[in-house]
């Protein structure tokens, strides 16, 4: 009898390597990592830094609103409102005392805290800012007492000629002024408005 065996050979699949990450490949995924989150880091701090606190935003707003809206409800006339001739003068040299300066005031004593001779005139604020002036911080028109929370703020006006040029290409350049109200807070908070007055009629 005789007997045939067979041998049946299966390849098996060659084993996989079980070798992990090298010293040189584990330091450069550290070095990439601790450089990615530095970055990330960074990032957030100087955004942190340099945004504007909600809270702080709010309350410049409302310093710069209420400051503009002061300004733009002052006469705007040739003359100072006190002179005798402000009612009736159609030019600056009608005037005993002109309202031609952006500078400062006309007459010079004018005080946006005065009682007796305050600021009478969109001109007059020209250059205003606060502090200054007497008032410490930011102050209500009338009095130099700085509101309480508001020591971190700062308020500066600037009028300038607008007539002559788009939109008031038709206008003399004297008869728009335009007014900007720049107020600083904390958090490295900037807010700048921009408003217009135009005199309509000497009596306006």
């Amino acid at each position: 009898m005789i007997q045939i065996s067979q041998k049946i050979i299966i390849n098996s699949p060659p084993r996989k390597s079980n070798r992990g990450f090298s010293l040189v490949e584990l330091v450069v995924f550290i070095v990439i990592v601790t450089t990615a989150i530095a970055g990330v880091v960074g990032a957030l701090s100087w955004m942190s830094g340099h945004s504007a606190d909600p809270l702080a935003r709010k309350q410049a707003i409302a310093i710069a609103e209420s400051l503009m809206q002061e300004i733009q409800q002052m006469p705007f006339t040739f003359c100072d409102p006190d002179d005798p001739n402000a009612a009736t003068a159609v030019g600056y040299g009608g005037c005993a005392t002109a309202q031609n300066n952006l500078n400062g005031p006309s007459p010079a004593g004018e005080s946006r805290y005065g009682a007796t001779n305050p600021f009478d005139n969109v001109a007059d604020y020209g250059g205003f800012t606060m502090p200054g002036g007497g008032c410490a911080s930011i102050c209500r028109i009338g009095s130099n007492a700085s509101i309480p929370g508001l020591t971190s703020y700062a308020a500066a006006v600037t009028i300038t000629q607008a007539g002559g040029a788009a939109p008031f290409a038709g206008m003399p350049a004297d008869a728009v002024l335009r007014i900007v109200v720049t107020v600083n807070g904390p958090s490295n908070t900037t807010i700048r408005l921009t408003g217009f007055k135009v005199r309509y009629a000497p009596k306006v």
